[in-house]
């Protein structure tokens, strides 16, 4: 299942993903990635979480990095647990488009399930600006 971390910037979003991804080192039985737009985490995360920015790979778009996390998952079998921060940020020009926001959070629900993984997006934003219709645990900071 995905799991949606929500609120306004500088609500606590990011600190709660470091805290949420260093326990999920400690008691998971798998790998756990992070996933960032830059390399702002590269210092406050645990160096035993796998840090990935997208940057570095020029990923820009729901489709992008759908793409980039199916790969992710198709080439280890062993992530547990995924974490996506400033998603928003990721998407670009995609951001505002809900049906493309909302058919993201689909395919993500899928490969959680066919991957036997966890996935935690920081989404800036609240709830009421968010499409009704997302199937995804939402959690409010």
């Amino acid at each position: 299942m995905v799991t949606l971390l929500i609120g306004k910037k500088g609500s606590g979003k990011t600190k709660r993903l470091i805290e949420e991804a260093n326990i999920a080192v400690k008691e998971s039985n798998g790998s756990v990635v992070v996933v960032e737009k830059d390399k702002t985490l590269t210092y406050t995360l645990t160096y035993k979480a796998r840090l990935v920015t997208t940057d570095d790979f020029k990923i820009n778009g729901y489709e992008a990095l759908y793409g980039f996390l199916c790969g992710m998952c198709a080439g280890n079998y062993d992530i547990k647990d995924i974490f996506v921060d400033s998603t928003f940020k990721i998407a670009g020009e995609d951001r505002n488009d809900s049906k493309k926001f909302v058919d993201f959070i689909n395919k993500l629900n899928n490969l959680a399930e066919e991957a036997d993984t966890s996935i935690t997006l920081l989404i800036s934003a609240s709830k009421d600006e968010l499409p009704s219709d997302l199937n995804a645990t939402l959690e409010e900071m």
